[in-house]
């Protein structure tokens, strides 16, 4: 399967529009953002665990990143509440156990060659930090790995916001609303930039928080075949 494959291209996807896909296990949904292979893929993707959900021991061939946008996500290491933020290096493996019931969006199977640190962040428990560069933006780092740089960024109420886009850009909305080129996004909608594509947005009226990946394009467009995972 291959869906917005082409990273030259920029594609946006409407939480609200799309509909809940199976999974190999019943009681795990999933919103397919982009995807490079079958059940065994290079994949971005909101999962959905129902309560009492159990996915099976899988290991990360390619790595997986993820961030729990609502309920707790748990596996054998150890039990991961809303806000919580992982980054899983190749090689490693769990089995997830999801008592509650969680969502959140996984990346899988694109780590760049010698990304090797794990990384376990409760967000709620970090404070964001006035980005001096930009007018109405408060960031929290999350990771960066040589032009690669995830954080999450809090956008003032009706502020315009902008950013050039040297490696590409990708994000999703937390909380709050902003418009990009007369498009509406609202929680949990997905917008990708290709490289060259500039971010000029407006935030809403009550402000908005986004989970933002910069730079990844580069290794992403020279590294196709990375071998991906399950999700």
């Amino acid at each position: 399967m291959k869906l917005n494959t082409d990273l030259t291209k920029k594609v946006n996807a409407f939480f609200e529009q799309s509909r809940w896909s199976s999974s190999p296990i019943k009681e795990v949904k999933r919103k397919m953002l982009e995807r490079d292979g079958g059940e065994i893929a290079i994949a971005t993707t909101i999962v959905r665990y129902e309560p009492n959900s159990y996915f099976t021991s899988h290991i990360h061939d390619g790595g997986e990143e993820f961030l729990v946008l609502d309920g707790e996500f748990a596996d054998e290491h150890g039990r991961y509440p809303i806000g919580t933020y992982m980054r899983n290096p190749p090689g490693t493996s769990h089995t997830p156990s999801v008592e509650p019931g969680c969502m959140i969006l996984v990346k899988l199977g694109q780590f760049q060659e010698g990304d090797t640190q794990p990384v376990h962040i409760d967000t709620q428990q970090h404070l964001f930090v006035k980005d001096e560069a930009r007018t109405g933006v408060a960031i929290q780092p999350l990771h960066s790995f040589k032009h690669e740089v995830v954080r999450l960024e809090r956008w003032e109420q009706d502020s315009t916001i902008m950013l050039e886009n040297t490696g590409g850009i990708e994000i999703l909305v937390i909380e709050g609303a902003y418009d990009h080129d007369g498009v509406h996004y609202t929680k949990h909608d997905w917008l990708r930039l290709p490289i060259g594509e500039k971010l000029n947005a407006k935030a809403g009226h009550t402000g908005c928080i986004v989970w933002i990946k910069t730079g990844h394009h580069f290794h992403q467009l020279n590294h196709a075949a990375v071998s991906g995972g399950i999700l």
